[in-house]
């Protein structure tokens, strides 16, 4: 099957020509680099070339790597029912520089696009409705960002006294735990809870 791959990936290498920076073969799939100012000419020849037919767009998603300058990679999988392939292709961004959308090759790009925007803050030029998708309304942030905190920054609960739902910065019931990463089968020098009333033999 690699070798397969190997074939498929010299032949798009050929077709995309200086659009793709790199591509790999890893654990039996084929992922693909590509500039982000030629992601749509890249993904056109995906889908049209007859060596190729990547007609199915499976997902659009985004990673964060906070230490690049370019932040962002945005993740695309297609499948290829003619090829019975599927192939990543991968562009790297930063917060600022919107990646074309996809839409007017794919129209089911669209919310795939608006949870990548939502998810990270991932901007997609030529989206038709680029909002948010699954945070609430006025949601501070991005949440699958790394440096977003793990307790956001605010909860939401409903208020019996006002009966509507409330807004309020997030605060913790309980100061940080110490855990000392100790074993309870393999002996600790304090007594567990519930074990007061066990005998020692």
């Amino acid at each position: 099957m690699d070798e397969t791959l190997k074939e498929l990936a010299e032949h798009i290498e050929l077709g995309l020509g200086e659009s793709l920076v790199s591509w790999k073969v890893e654990y039996g799939e084929l992922t693909l680099t590509v500039n982000a100012t030629d992601i749509l000419d890249a993904i056109r020849f995906l889908r049209d070339n007859s060596s190729c037919k990547f007609v199915n767009l499976t997902d659009i998603c985004g990673v964060d790597y906070p230490s690049r300058e370019k932040r962002f990679d945005v993740v695309y999988h297609f499948l290829s029912p003619v090829q019975n392939q599927r192939v990543r292709v991968k562009v790297a961004t930063d917060e600022n520089t919107p990646v074309a959308s996809l839409t007017p090759l794919f129209p089911g790009a669209e919310w795939f696009e608006r949870e990548a925007y939502d998810m990270y803050g991932i901007l997609f030029s030529g989206h038709p409705d680029l909002r948010r998708i699954l945070t609430d309304y006025g949601f501070d942030g991005y949440p699958l960002r790394k440096d977003f905190p793990v307790t956001g920054f605010v909860e939401v609960r409903y208020d019996d006294e006002k009966k509507r739902v409330v807004y309020e910065p997030v605060r913790l019931n309980q100061e940080m735990r110490s855990f000392d990463f100790l074993s309870p089968w393999e002996g600790t020098d304090y007594v567990l809870p519930g074990d007061e009333k066990a005998t020692t033999n």
